[in-house]
């Protein structure tokens, strides 16, 4: 399931969900807002006691009484600017706390709900672009929380602690302020809605852009081996030119926009000061006055114009983590029912009853499949590519969930018990097993993760794995680079079965387990799977019959649905059948078993 992304941001979504993470910290919060307030507190006041300094001087007389009056306003004056710089200091010390937990907290929340999307999510979606979505969503906090506590609510304050104290002085000089002041509110918010759309581009480029560059960084030895470097450049070329005309358009926008507001700004600034001109040539003000509403429209117009600038930068915030509120917001396609049990295994028994698998595109891979397999018993699915092997076993450990049909283990049904219970019960070695970036030691103790190092170490010499461990000069601490890459197929194998091994789960499912390894590996390997699959019931999955030609039985599964039971000599034992002709192109030569 492809996530979409040509969704506008929604800002209600947004500010709820990050609201509830900050009330997590109330205390934090709290100090936070007190200490805002107090910062544009002082920002009002201060000047006032400037204007009195002005008024005292303008006076012109220099009386030891006058002295003191200028001693005590300067006093007050620089009272309100350290409660000020306290404000500050506060507001610095509890934000940074507090955001660093929220962020923490988001990440955590995205990284659980990410984790709990079905295998069919992840291999729809690009890696690189889902990695981005969660950073995103939990930094774009920081910068919704900065805009708003630092700059926005700020703003509006001291535009409502100017206002009212100009419209003590007049309510002419107020009214104006704030019809003034708020019309350029509105322009820049109607500025900013239809610099909307073209910012929405630009960042879904930006996440094209990423979701490319990690695709080819994650594909970067197929691309040498096939000599496509300059295949790949002029395919991110293309997604990088057009990343550059959405960011271009963007930016005419950001331009047109400045311009705007530097003329308002301007008409504001003029109208103001001409305005006080005219109320102190009527005597209604002092040069105090007009002292102090220059130093209110200074700082009024330099926050109002932040304004504009906030809205942009939150309006991004705001289209980041939709992105990834998206993904949050979307079901699970794969979840535990109401009141799931914890599994239990105490034989191992499963069932396949009238299975049939669909996937998103309407392709019917299974119909009509059944299948008993008793306690330890061990079973080989076998067929042609695309008969549907490996789907039985992402079906059985709920990669997926069955169109129709049910799958149980012990008489329970495994949509009805916990994904959690169901999968400590079954180790399954994949294929293709894909390591973290962390060393040996934590690769194969992700089979157990309170397993001890000895148990692992004992785990890694059942599978073969100690020999080469031993040669590299860290050994279990070696770092295995991503996805294992500095490891050889053959050794990513065993590493993949040492972890079955310390897992020691009851039921055992292996995809084609030996076939990334030599001859002299797989003879290795082979004991020390006959060891693992003792006491468990056993589900192979095999291209190469020699394998396990020595399973209790095989199922020969064709299009879907069982064709075929028997023993290796049973099966042989048939007239033509698709078994029998698989062993003899590969007994033949083909695929010659060693």
């Amino acid at each position: 399931m492809q996530v979409e992304t040509k969704k506008p941001a929604r800002v209600g979504a947004v500010l709820r969900t990050y609201g509830s993470a900050a009330l997590t910290y109330p205390w934090l919060l709290s100090a936070v807002i007190a200490a805002t307030i107090t910062i544009v507190g002082a920002a009002i006041v201060a000047p006032l006691y400037l204007k009195k300094f002005v008024n005292v001087l303008a006076g012109g007389t220099a009386a030891p009484d006058v002295l003191t009056t200028i001693a005590w306003i300067l006093g007050a004056y620089a009272l309100a600017h350290f409660i000020g710089w306290l404000g500050q200091r506060t507001r610095m010390l509890t934000i940074g706390r507090l955001e660093a937990r929220t962020m923490a907290d988001l990440y955590d929340k995205a990284f659980s709900y990410l984790m709990g999307h079905s295998h069919e999510f992840f291999i729809s979606n690009f890696t690189g672009t889902l990695t981005r979505r969660v950073t995103r969503f939990a930094r774009s906090f920081e910068s919704v929380f900065d805009n708003i506590i630092m700059n926005l609510f700020p703003s509006l304050l001291f535009l409502a602690g100017v206002v009212t104290v100009l419209s003590l002085r007049s309510v002419w000089l107020g009214t104006g302020l704030f019809v003034l002041t708020a019309l350029f509110i509105y322009v820049q918010y109607k500025m900013v809605m239809w610099l909307q759309p073209l910012r929405t581009k630009r960042t879904e480029e930006d996440s094209r852009m990423t979701g490319t560059l990690s695709d080819a960084v994650l594909n970067h030895s197929t691309i040498t081996s096939f000599a496509a470097v300059p295949y790949e450049r002029s395919y991110f070329s293309k997604v990088t030119v057009e990343w550059r005309d959405a960011t271009r358009r963007a930016m005419d926008g950001y331009a047109l926009i400045f311009g705007i507001q530097g003329l308002f700004a301007l008409f504001i600034e003029i109208a103001i000061l001409g305005g006080t001109a005219l109320l102190w040539q009527k005597g209604l003000l002092t040069i105090g006055d007009f002292v102090l509403v220059q130093i209110y429209i200074i700082g009024l117009l330099d926050q109002v114009w932040g304004i504009g600038r906030n809205m942009r930068q939150l309006h991004d915030a705001f289209s980041e983590a939709t992105e990834m509120l998206d993904i949050m917001e979307l079901p699970h396609e794969v979840q535990d029912i109401a009141g799931a049990k914890e599994l239990r295994v105490p034989n191992g028994a499963i069932a396949f009853d009238q299975l049939r698998f669909e996937y998103h595109d309407g392709h019917a891979v299974l119909d009509g499949f059944d299948l008993a397999v008793r306690p330890h018993e061990k079973v080989a699915l076998v067929g042609s590519s695309g008969a549907g092997k490996t789907t039985l076993a992402k079906l059985l450990i709920r990669l997926y969930d069955l169109t129709k049909g049910a799958i149980r283990i012990d008489g329970q049904d495994v949509s009805e018990v916990t994904q959690e219970s169901l999968r400590r019960a079954i180790a399954f070695v994949p294929q293709d097993p894909m390591l973290f970036h962390r060393t040996l030691l934590e690769n194969i103790r992700y089979g157990r993760q309170e397993a001890t190092d000895d148990e692992v170490v004992e785990a890694a010499k059942q599978a073969h794995c100690h020999e080469f461990i031993s040669q590299y000069p860290e050994g279990y601490e070696t770092m295995v680079g991503e996805r294992g890459v500095k490891l050889s197929g053959g050794e990513r194998q065993r590493v993949a079965i040492a972890r079955a091994i310390l897992k020691d789960a009851p039921i055992l499912v292996l995809d084609e387990a030996t076939s990334s390894l030599d001859s002299e590996s797989e003879r290795l390997i082979q004991d020390a799977l006959l060891r693992l699959m003792e006491g468990k019931t056993v589900i192979a999955i095999a291209h190469r019959l020699s394998t396990v030609m020595h399973m209790d039985r095989l199922i020969v599964i064709e299009k879907g649905t069982v064709v075929l039971t028997g023993t290796h000599e049973e099966l042989l034992s048939h007239e033509s059948n698709l078994y029998k002709k698989l062993w003899e192109i590969q007994a033949g030569g083909f695929l010659r078993a060693d």
